[in-house]
């Protein structure tokens, strides 16, 4: 099973819900995550810096991106372990490069 993780910046909610407007792009991935995770075939574990901080310091991958490239690099995605995107949430389509044809999201 295919394990992707999104360390992501520090946020009251991961829904994009919370405060002055609704982030759509946060809406979307929170779709995404249920969708991928409720299909058995991959996860995606997505890491809030605020509610997490543990887990950023634990992942040497991502404590070194943060002390190189400060606080832009988030979100940073990763897939089994290795670094494929950061800055930027992953987009529909590579989610489903992430997590192969047996788990389409968004279809």
């Amino acid at each position: 099973m295919k394990k992707i993780e999104i360390f992501e910046p520090a946020m009251c909610c991961p829904a994009g819900l919370c405060g002055p407007s609704v982030d759509q792009n946060l809406v979307r991935l929170t779709a995404i995550t249920r969708s991928v995770n409720h299909s058995h075939k991959a996860m995606i574990v997505r890491r809030n810096l605020a509610q997490n901080p543990n887990a950023f310091v634990r992942n040497q991958q991502v404590a070194k991106l943060l002390k190189t490239d400060g606080m832009s690099c988030l979100p940073i995605t990763m897939v089994d372990g290795v670094v494929k995107k950061k800055g930027v949430y992953p987009t529909d389509a590579e989610i489903n490069a992430y997590v192969g044809a047996a788990a389409k999201v968004n279809q």
